[in-house]
């Protein structure tokens, strides 16, 4: 099976050279905050999930503080197109069920603890206040033994664990998937790219954001804990949101609010202002 050792953490994450300029710009803006020369207001949250109940979290905006999602690199293994291999152009990508290959794939399933993601895209100069109806949303992640499908030995001819799907009128999509594993040197999480259109995303064309999702320790820990993620337990035990290469100048806009158990499955909500 693909284990994830010294040289594929650094190509995961790419290390700072990749991700430094995402982070200078974001920690610029902060700075300049500080001193009062732009305004910088986050949707925050107060209250993490304990395992198996829900908690106020990430979803939670109000008009009066709202700033756009920050940007994150999309990792060496989007499927957009950047690198490599497309599968935005595929009939079959827009879904909401992104357990299962599809198309002319291997047709595997990714097995793993149930995990239903929603996320609320709102226009942000609104003040958090209006949803982004028509807007696309493309997710992905890895699996359980933290391998990309289409590009992770074993699983190149698979393509599960990405999809994409248009906002309704709340501005709100919603993917079934599994929970992701945690592979050496990234705290768990989930990549995202929001388009204008569906049209645009299935042409793989005018990303307008590109960001990605945490997940809370006291969960991950509660996940791990159960069969099939033996590898995370180890991987996770290193790793903090605060040594993170891409969370650690602050997570609060992108931490998922959770509720549910390892039995039932877990729900992960969290608001994209764009």
């Amino acid at each position: 099976m693909h284990r994830h050792d010294d040289a594929e953490v650094h190509e995961h994450d790419r290390g700072l050279s990749y991700d430094l300029p995402v982070l200078a710009r974001r920690r610029m803006i902060r700075l300049m905050a500080g001193a009062g020369l732009i305004p910088l207001v986050g949707c925050t949250s107060e209250e993490r999930t304990s395992a198996g109940a829900s908690s106020k979290g990430a979803d939670d905006t109000s008009s009066a503080e709202c700033a756009t999602i920050p940007d994150e690199t999309a990792g060496p293994f989007p499927g957009d197109g950047s690198n490599g291999v497309n599968v935005l152009k595929e009939s079959g990508v827009v879904r909401d069920d992104i357990t299962k290959s599809f198309g002319d794939s291997a047709g595997g399933t990714a097995e793993g603890v149930p995990l239903t993601v929603t996320l609320t895209v709102v226009d942000a100069a609104s003040g958090c206040g209006t949803p982004k109806k028509g807007a696309a949303v493309y997710i992905w992640h890895c699996d359980r033994d933290g391998n990309y499908s289409l590009y992770s030995d074993g699983v190149t001819e698979e393509n599960y664990l990405r999809g994409v799907q248009e906002t309704d009128d709340k501005g709100q999509v919603t993917f079934k998937s599994v929970f992701p594993g945690c592979y050496a040197g990234r705290w768990p999480h989930i990549h995202f790219e929001v388009y204008g259109s569906l049209a645009d995303a299935t042409a793989a064309t005018a990303v307008t954001n590109t960001s990605q999702l945490a997940f809370p320790k006291d969960v991950c820990e509660t996940v791990y804990d159960s069969d099939g993620y033996e590898r995370s337990v180890d991987n996770l035990s290193g790793l903090s949101l605060e040594t993170d290469g891409i969370f650690s100048d602050g997570a609060d806009q992108q931490l998922a609010a959770m509720k549910g158990s390892v039995a039932r499955g877990y729900t992960a909500t969290l608001t994209v202002p764009v």
